[in-house]
């Protein structure tokens, strides 16, 4: 999931990548809001490139590189598709292909609506999209809990990322980037139905992360390779790449698998949208941006929906 912080420092590459422990730390919210703050440092992490490294490069090189490493530093991955059922072979399979559909269509989106429609209408729609298909597959229906919740977040989200474009003037609409856009959206729900699914049904989460970011990554390979790979020779862009690689894919989905043995998918997909809060507070901390009050009052309604979406009710029951 892209959006921004700082370079990677050379003590840090072997802890990234170890598997959690602690079960209570790895239950409940906390593991995907942890991965939502992590997603939410690319952006800055990715300005850091040296100049001209396209957004698409530098977001398929993260994903190659991350999803190999999660591959090989994930334990039960050979063994994985031997204890599968049929049915469940096919799902990873559309959950590999979900995951390398995100940076195909995202980044196209970007290109033609701009980042912060891009954003919105890929985040926001995920957990709508996560949503309609838990009920259409069966898993649960949505409670009106999470639909007053997530309503709140995504308004939440569009003013926060849209807010500095308000008082503009209004950039025409390119209808195939509002597609792609939601396209990413879909396939960000897709596969975090489909991990969900297999995780919850005893499958170890590390195992089914690393197939599924394993084999995207070598999916969206030949594009890394077609597209301009001069910066990753660079100490700058080698650095921001094993960043993302290491963070914001590796680690962060290591702890998104763990989430999701504990978190419904559809719940799972609206915590993340912590994830352009995080970036706009690096924004302005970190790159010294300005923020509107429309984009302050967004985090507002943004917070009001998570603590909504996070906030207990009641012992041993679990809401979506």
């Amino acid at each position: 999931m892209p959006n921004r912080t700082t370079p990677l420092t050379p003590a840090r590459p072997a802890a990234a990548c170890r598997r959690p422990s602690g079960s209570g730390l790895l239950s409940g919210p906390a593991p995907i809001l942890t991965s939502a703050v992590l997603w939410g440092t690319t952006g800055t992490a990715s300005s850091l490139a040296p100049a001209g490294a396209p957004a698409a490069a530098i977001g398929c090189a993260g994903l190659t590189l991350g999803g190999i490493l999660l591959f090989l530093t994930s334990r039960g991955v050979p063994s994985l598709p031997a204890a599968c059922t049929s049915p469940e072979r096919w799902l990873l399979v559309l959950g590999a292909l979900a995951v390398a559909g995100y940076p195909v269509t995202f980044y196209p989106a970007v290109a033609r609506t701009g980042v912060a429609v891009a954003t919105v209408i890929a985040l926001g729609s995920a957990p709508v999209f996560a949503g309609l298909l838990s009920w259409i597959t069966g898993q649960a229906r949505p409670t009106a809990r999470w639909a007053g919740a997530t309503t709140a977040a995504v308004l939440g989200c569009a003013l926060l990322v849209l807010g500095p474009g308000l008082t503009g003037p209004a950039r025409p609409m390119d209808l195939t980037g509002v597609v792609l856009a939601a396209g990413a959206g879909l396939s960000y729900a897709a596969y975090s139905l489909i991990g969900g699914r297999l995780i919850t049904r005893g499958h170890p989460s590390d195992a089914v992360m690393g197939v599924l970011f394993g084999t995207a990554g070598l999916l969206v390979l030949p594009l890394v390779l077609f597209l301009d790979t001069h910066w990753l020779a660079t100490t700058r862009g080698a650095a921001v790449a094993v960043y993302l690689a290491l963070f914001t894919v590796c680690l962060a989905y290591r702890l998104f698998g763990h989430g999701l043995r504990h978190t419904p998918a559809s719940m799972a997909t609206t915590l993340t949208l912590a994830e352009p809060a995080v970036a706009a507070i690096l924004g302005v901390t970190v790159l010294g941006e300005r923020l509107p009050a429309a984009s302050w009052c967004g985090l507002a309604v943004l917070a009001v929906g998570l603590v909504l979406l996070t906030a207990p009710v009641g012992a041993g029951r679990r809401q979506r």
